[in-house]
């Protein structure tokens, strides 16, 4: 069940990123950790996971588990 979520959250992240590209938007470039101090994505992910105040696009996400399913 959970590889079938993951499954389903990658391809959901796949899609997301294939429409931006054909819809013309430019991939932007992942920003380097320059210093000690600088936090990286997985980082403020992990903070805001915490803190209570990460969002799931809960749509999104129980349409892609649907297509997995079916």
């Amino acid at each position: 069940m959970i590889s079938n979520i993951n499954s389903a959250l990658a391809n959901a992240y796949a899609n997301a990123s294939n429409d931006k590209l054909q819809k013309g938007a430019t991939p932007k470039a992942e920003p380097m950790i320059s210093s000690q101090g600088d936090k990286s994505k997985v980082d403020v992910i992990k903070e805001s996971i915490e803190s209570g105040t990460y969002q799931l696009d809960l749509q999104a996400l129980s349409q892609k588990i649907a297509e997995e399913l079916l």
